[in-house]
């Protein structure tokens, strides 16, 4: 008996990395599952995999967007948790030299295809006056330096947004709440790297050595440490928790960096990843 017996949730972004991850975690807890993402092979390899719904989607497309919520309704007749995790990095760059394309770009994806799906997910929560809605941050939208302004930027309206939804909708009985992972584990930053797509998530063992000690938990945070925390929020254990930012970084934001030993570590992880891109 799982703890999200008999729950439908949607889970953006989960092809690969964290929300493939939560996809997992939440399949085996009991819950039905709809699992959005871009890449087709990715999503019918995940389905035939864990027996979970696959819907391509891109949530920078409102189209997509609104024909997922309308097929999982059709399919299951209620939606009681979303989880918005579709998210896409940028370059890190100096003030003087922001790309406003690939600003935009960011923008689009990370907050207001975030606030679409917040949407369609309220849309289908408040005649059944419950849900829980659980939006992907990061510890970037709380502390400068470590990564680009439109990403930070972007993760800042996110706990923003999700502060605002958690007091108009917790009312109806529906939460929001935000988790901030810290350094974990996965492929994309591979492709910050300029490592190929399709090698991305195969370097993650030199994100894994260098993250290990960035943060008072001498190792690594791993996407399952991110997806336990979305099963708590998701489940009834979290059913008094509103507007909250979940902080799942091994203390990282305890720690002060100066922004030239922020550029310093992206340099260092970014050399690490191409290195071992070399060998794989």
């Amino acid at each position: 008996m799982g703890i999200l017996d008999g729950k439908v949730a949607i889970v953006t972004g989960a092809t690969s990395g964290i929300g493939e991850t939560i996809a997992e975690v939440f399949v085996a807890q009991g819950a039905t599952v709809v699992a959005a993402g871009r890449r087709k092979t990715e999503g019918e390899a995940l389905q035939k995999r864990l027996g979970l719904t696959f819907i391509r989607a891109d949530v920078s497309n409102d189209e997509d967007m609104a024909s997922l919520f309308e097929q999982t309704l059709a399919r299951f007749g209620r939606l009681d948790c979303l989880v918005n995790n579709a998210g896409i990095g940028a370059k890190p760059s100096s003030l003087a030299e922001i790309d406003f394309a690939d600003f935009d770009k960011v923008m689009a994806v990370n907050l207001r295809g975030l606030v679409v799906c917040m949407k369609h997910a309220a849309a289908a929560m408040l005649p059944q006056r419950s849900g829980s809605i659980i939006n992907i941050a990061s510890q970037a939208g709380t502390r400068g330096g470590f990564t680009g302004y439109a990403y930070a930027a972007s993760k800042g309206a996110v706990l923003a947004v999700t502060r605002s939804a958690a007091v108009e909708l917790g009312a109806s009985g529906i939460r929001a709440n935000a988790i901030s992972p810290g350094a974990i584990v996965t492929g994309i930053f591979g492709k910050l790297a300029g490592v190929d797509e399709s090698r991305a998530d195969k370097v993650t063992g030199a994100v894994r050595e260098i993250f290990q000690g960035v943060q008072p938990l001498n190792r690594a945070g791993e996407t399952v440490d991110v997806a336990n925390a979305a099963l708590f929020l998701a489940s009834d254990w979290g059913g008094f928790v509103n507007g909250h930012d979940l902080l799942v970084d091994g203390g990282f934001t305890t720690n002060l960096m100066h922004w030239d030993e922020g550029w310093a570590f992206r340099k260092q992880l970014g050399d690490a990843i191409r290195a071992a891109a070399d060998v794989v």
